[in-house]
């Protein structure tokens, strides 16, 4: 892709470093550090053995999420929100986010009637938390799945798509990928994009923060996301690799007894 170079000396079309550092939390069933250039998160899942009073013997289960910040993830100190006494609209925005994005990874009748607890602890931020939430909470969530069907807790495996997020947005009339705070706080326009690894999006969500954006504009930045969207599925994919395969392994000695 043409255009001038970025301050941070990447292409548009770059993505900033990614790297997990899987089962990152001890006591979690699955956790993941996820650091996105400067931009780091520690993501958990956490399984309960019940589910919400709306879907009590549905035979299904449920994914669900909490986001925050520590205090000193940005420039200046932040009050936690516990302090507060109550969440923001920003915080309870994200993790609506992040538990509809998750969902669209699992088969909830294969769940078994649990919920998955996604915890989001942002310990530092230099743009995209949201995004890089939603891609380290998919790594956590099939850790955590990956344990319970390899310990025979789980008959079927319900992880049914890979789900990754990644911002894009127009600075300077350049549409750019993965966009650190320094140009999402200047950018035009933002867009926070959630896409499986077949292509198909989960989530767009696309605000004209100082100027409106054209239809071909609209077109390249989803383009852009969708390329930086299987660059991530790809690093997910190897880190995820030991725990997919103990799954086929586990899942081909199942057929093989049933079959005997």
């Amino acid at each position: 892709m043409s255009g001038k170079t970025r301050k941070d000396g990447r292409a548009p079309d770059e993505l900033r470093p990614v790297t997990f550092r899987p089962n990152f939390i001890k006591h979690a069933e699955g956790s993941v550090l996820i650091e996105v250039g400067d931009t780091r998160v520690v993501c958990t899942a956490s399984v309960q053995e019940k589910v919400p009073p709306f879907l009590y013997r549905s035979g299904r289960g449920w994914v669900t999420a909490e986001y925050g910040m520590l205090p000193r993830a940005t420039t200046d100190r932040t009050e936690r929100e516990a302090a507060k006494g109550k969440q923001g609209g920003r915080t309870m925005e994200i993790q609506r986010l992040i538990g509809r994005s998750l969902r669209a990874a699992v088969n909830p009748e294969l769940l078994g009637e649990r919920t998955i607890w996604l915890d989001c602890d942002v310990l530092q931020a230099d743009g995209g938390t949201r995004t890089a939430s939603i891609t380290g909470s998919y790594v956590a969530l099939v850790l955590a799945l990956g344990r319970l069907y390899t310990d025979g807790q789980m008959q079927n495996w319900p992880v049914i798509d890979f789900v990754a997020a990644i911002s894009v947005g127009m600075h300077g009339g350049q549409a750019l990928l993965d966009l650190n705070y320094e140009e999402d706080s200047k950018a035009g326009t933002d867009m926070n994009i959630v896409a499986t690894d077949k292509g198909k999006f989960v989530e767009i969500q696309g605000t004209a923060e100082t100027a409106s954006f054209s239809e071909d504009e609209m077109h390249a930045m989803l383009a852009l996301a969708k390329g930086g969207i299987a660059q991530l599925i790809e690093k997910q994919r190897e880190v995820l690799t030991p725990t997919l395969t103990r799954v086929d392994n586990v899942a081909r000695d199942r057929l093989n007894k049933k079959f005997r």
